[in-house]
């Protein structure tokens, strides 16, 4: 059993920011869409120390354009003091394929062309990187997760996996996610994809292509992440105006900021990752599929959530076998996965002590 690069020096907050690993995958990686990715690396990052009885790991995943250390995107639920602490757990991260945050994605050069993927990137499913996360749990020589937690495509990644491997998690809390994609979100991310192609700079060799589409794309999603409470209470304006409106101030600035940390082409290729997600597909459909789970499910729905509607969080819960479901009320709308810490540790809490 491996266990080397397991503990981890802390920092004044009890994190280890800098310890990005690398895991690369065996041989030629095949994929659903029956293409294969060459050489390709899996970026992640683990907190806490492993117990010899390995009866602490948490495996997180994370979403769209989130990254390897949820001790930042998930403050105050993972992390030093929170409930799912380091001190307490040897928790692991890993970066999805298709990302540009350390694991191979269209950024990364193709072996056969000896030139960056780019728009040539190959589709990658959901199922695609739950196979990529096992084999770096096998390479950590982990046999058994305490719990599993993700929102959004996190919590999709982790369907997938615990249906590949019906034992491996004792436990899973699936967060602002769905076992399938619906038509509305899949019209939602095409939209998206549509104002990164009407971006010139998205078809040129420069790995820096389609940012300016990748602003509006942003911009786009942030309406769909939030509600409108949570706009009207924070970008009203009480004087007279024809222009110049906090609303889009607000957008524009969501757009710059994603532009900033992340890439066109791999927000490009990850929607539509997100768009494969169907845990049924050649297995018999939806509902069998979600039979096969083994582990005990906390299902958390968003009450205001525009991406994923109420019946998604209620199908999974009546068709997984140990499910139960509950529900958090916010004014953030989807992105209540990441805000509504306090909230989700109350849930979580019980369920992971018990």
């Amino acid at each position: 059993m491996l266990i080397e690069n397991r503990n981890v020096e802390a920092n004044p907050r009890g994190e280890n920011h800098n310890n990005l690993q690398s895991f690369s995958l065996k041989g030629n990686f095949s994929l659903e869409s029956g293409a294969f990715l060459t050489n390709a690396k899996v970026a992640y990052r683990t907190f806490g120390q492993l117990n010899a009885d390995q009866t602490n790991v948490v495996w997180v995943c994370h979403a769209l354009t989130a990254d390897t250390n949820p001790t930042d995107w998930w403050s105050g639920l993972v992390g030093k003091g929170s409930l799912i602490d380091s001190d307490v757990y040897f928790i692991v991260c890993a970066n999805i394929l298709g990302s540009c945050y350390g694991s191979t994605g269209p950024k990364a050069f193709n072996p056969a062309t000896g030139e960056r993927y780019l728009r040539e990137f190959p589709l990658i499913t959901i199922r695609d990187i739950a196979k990529a996360h096992d084999q770096l749990r096998d390479h950590l020589g982990i046999t058994q997760i305490t719990l599993g937690i993700g929102g959004s495509m996190g919590g999709q990644q982790l369907l997938e996996w615990a249906i590949l491997k019906p034992r491996l998690f004792k436990k899973l809390a699936l967060v602002a996610c769905s076992a399938k994609s619906s038509p509305w979100g899949i019209a939602i991310r095409s939209a998206q994809r549509m104002a990164i192609e009407a971006d010139p700079s998205f078809y040129a060799k420069s790995p820096k292509g389609g940012w300016k589409g990748l602003e509006a794309a942003r911009a786009m999603a942030m309406v769909t992440y939030r509600t409108d409470a949570i706009y009207n209470a924070r970008q009203f304006e009480d004087q007279e105006k024809m222009d110049g409106f906090l609303s889009e101030s607000y957008q524009r600035y969501q757009g710059k900021k994603l532009r900033n940390r992340f890439d066109a082409r791999s927000y490009y290729a990850l929607t539509k990752t997100m768009d494969t997600h169907d845990v049924g597909r050649r297995r018999g459909g939806v509902v069998t599929a979600l039979q096969h789970i083994k582990s005990h499910c906390l299902i958390v729905g968003i009450l205001s959530d525009m991406l994923f509607a109420r019946f998604e969080s209620e199908l999974m819960a009546k068709e997984i076998p140990n499910a139960n479901l509950h529900w958090i009320d916010s004014l953030h709308g989807h992105d209540g996965f990441l805000t509504e810490t306090e909230q989700l540790s109350q849930l979580i809490r019980p369920f992971l002590t018990q």
